[in-house]
């Protein structure tokens, strides 16, 4: 039935179950992906969609380092948007509205096609320890399997419980029951568990909408793609979403079910995104407002399910219905599914090393929503990380970490066990200090030069990111070394409302200017030349004129993150003893043993932990 022993077991279909599978596996593991439904691998639980502010620069990333999410994503979009584009590069965020059936189908046919990765449908209801050590998982038919190391990604299913109204009943999600069994085992070897609440909105027939009465809101007129690789094309056609607005109207409608709502009488005590408020937290801390956008979103190109993006609620189901008829084209709505909240476990992330493996038992990681986070994106990312650190773990190789200037990775993985999180966190570009650095064109030069040297991006991918810096780099030459005389290149510059020149300039100063873009250098003669005998892509002009444009920004935030380097380099022992540490602050004495950093960077993120304190630390170490 099984082999003997597998090097990585993935307990967890999703996002981030999906994504450490296919790491561990593409690396070389032997590797056996546990789920309770076979049918639900990769499933879009919440909203069809990937990508958005900050998420969609994680996607890249992960499709950089050799993951899959980017992939699957092209393969099944309806419509995609690059979000942000009238603020600078580093905001401008790639989201894509998908197919959800599809979506799951290539995540499965992409997974099966997948080298060393087995499957097996069963849920995991323990971990199998002895004497202190991981040797395997045990499922709910009571079989063993052996294995090196495990990866749990349970999602919303470690105890999960659905609140419709005054109705709840277990489940990690619509239809599908909940997984129990493993957060009490690891409670009683000591770990920190806690409670959260997510929800999701109705989910109605399209049939029933009245899309005149709404504001439509199509794709991109030139759609791109998230993968890096050539294989994935743009979308030709695309389906448009639509949006409306709620009223006093449809407020006052809620309201009167507020009684019996789990969220207000007392029934869900944990807390939910709060970024991504139900529709009746919304109009209780929102109370001056009239009115909330609502995004009608298709579920796919061959279905009439329609998703209500903003109307995330757990009200009773006759009172969403008929708040939601109140609605400017849901008149004559009709209902597939109401929308529900549940509630499940997760675990406190300051228990977690950098490679998201456990402190407090080897070779045991946790990836996804049992670390606290919310979104598609922030699961896929730790679980091809936890996928990547798993074998390196058993290899005996140093772990895989990026740090905050590397990744928005980076980012949310420091901020999961430096800071820990009491509420589903999600990443927002106000999150990363240099997030000029972390842009979304430029994920792949940053990332996948370290992924191939671990041996999971691919050959292909790392001599597309070569060309692509090799490109880029030559136009930007250009534009240095390119005079640009001033009656060639005054009448754009007046155009354009910006200052004439006196003189020859050169061709990237000129490009330097807030108004002047690369388009219209490209009306000059010399310029227009050049780019008739060089070929260049969209991406690779893209990451000229960023560059250029913003060298000064880029230069600044480089030079800070050298100076946090170098503290990243000054290691704190894993048997430090603070306590010895006379002149340390007692908060900073709580919170140092709680998380027990691995560098003084790390330490000076702590909250609690001041600067006072690090100076202290950093005397003591002798430095």
């Amino acid at each position: 039935m099984f082999k003997k022993e597998y090097d990585v077991i993935v307990v967890g279909g999703g996002h981030a179950g999906s994504e450490a599978a296919a790491a561990s596996a593409n690396l070389g593991a032997s590797t056996l992906l546990v789920t309770m439904n076979l049918q639900t691998i990769g499933q879009m639980s919440c909203n069809p969609a990937m990508g958005g502010i900050a998420k969609g620069q994680i996607v890249r990333e992960i499709d950089a380092l050799g993951g899959y999410s980017a992939i699957v994503t092209d393969r099944s979009s309806i419509q995609y948007k690059m979000l942000n584009l009238s603020k600078g590069p580093a905001m401008w965020s790639p989201r894509a509205q998908n197919d959800r059936a599809m979506f799951a189908q290539i995540w499965r046919e992409m997974l099966e096609s997948t080298p060393n990765l087995d499957f097996y449908q069963d849920m995991v209801k323990s971990l199998w320890i002895e004497k202190n050590a991981l040797i395997g998982v045990i499922t709910g038919l009571g079989l063993k399997i052996k294995s090196k190391s495990v990866v749990l990604t349970n999602g919303t299913f470690l105890n999960g419980l659905i609140h419709v109204g005054d109705k709840n009943f277990g489940g990690g999600r619509a239809g599908e029951k909940a997984a129990t069994g493993i957060t009490e085992q690891l409670v009683s070897l000591g770990f920190e568990s806690g409670r959260m609440k997510t929800g999701t909105p109705p989910r109605v027939d399209g049939r029933s909408l009245n899309y005149k009465k709404m504001i439509e809101q199509p794709g991109d007129q030139k759609p791109q793609k998230f993968s890096y690789l050539s294989e994935t094309k743009p979308l030709r056609k695309q389906l448009s979403c639509h949006m409306t607005y709620t009223s006093q109207t449809v407020h006052d409608m809620l309201r009167t079910g507020f009684d019996r709502s789990p969220m207000f009488n007392g029934r869900i005590k944990s807390v939910g995104p709060r970024y991504c408020p139900s529709i009746e937290d919304k109009i209780h801390r929102f109370s001056e407002r009239e009115r909330h956008q609502l995004f009608v979103e298709p579920e796919g190109w061959n279905t009439v399910e329609v998703y209500v993006n903003g109307f995330s609620t757990s009200l009773p189901e006759d009172v969403q219905y008929n708040a939601l008829r109140e609605v400017e084209g849901f008149e004559n709505v009709k209902f597939f599914r109401p929308g529900y909240a549940i509630e499940y476990d997760y675990f406190v992330p300051t228990q977690l090393k950098y490679s998201l493996e456990t402190k407090l038992i080897d070779n045991l990681f946790f990836a996804g929503q049992i670390n606290g986070t919310t979104g598609y994106e922030e699961a896929g990312s730790q679980g091809l990380i936890a996928g990547i650190n798993a074998v390196q773990k058993i290899r005996k190789k140093p772990p895989f970490v990026l740090k905050r200037d590397q990744a928005y990775i980076g980012v949310l993985i420091d901020d999961l066990i430096t800071k820990g999180t009491k509420e589903p966190y999600r990443m927002f570009t106000s999150r990363a200090e240099y997030r000029m650095l972390l842009r979304q064109d430029n994920a792949d030069q940053r990332l996948t030069p370290l992924s191939f040297a671990l041996g999971l991006a691919s050959e292909k991918r790392m001599k597309a990111c070569e060309r692509k810096t090799q490109k880029s780099s030559s136009l930007i030459h250009f534009l240095k070394n390119q005079s640009l005389p001033p009656n060639k290149i005054n009448p754009i510059l007046s155009s354009k409302k910006s200052a004439i020149i006196k003189q020859s300039c050169k061709s990237d100063k000129v490009l330097s200017r807030p108004k002047i873009s690369l388009k219209e250098l490209q009306e000059v003669e010399e310029i227009k030349a050049h780019f008739s005998a060089n070929s260049y892509s969209k991406e690779e002009c893209d990451q000229a004129e960023i560059q250029i444009k913003y060298r000064g920004y880029i230069e600044k935030e480089k030079a800070n993150a050298d100076k946090l380097n170098r503290l990243e380099s000054v290691k704190i022992p894993n048997n430090f003893e603070y306590k010895k540490v006379k002149s340390i602050s007692a908060e900073a004495l709580e919170k140092l043993l709680e998380v027990k950093p691995e560098t003084i960077s790390q330490a000076s993120r702590i909250s609690g932990v001041s600067p006072n304190d690090i100076s202290v630390l950093l005397v003591y170490m002798g430095r």
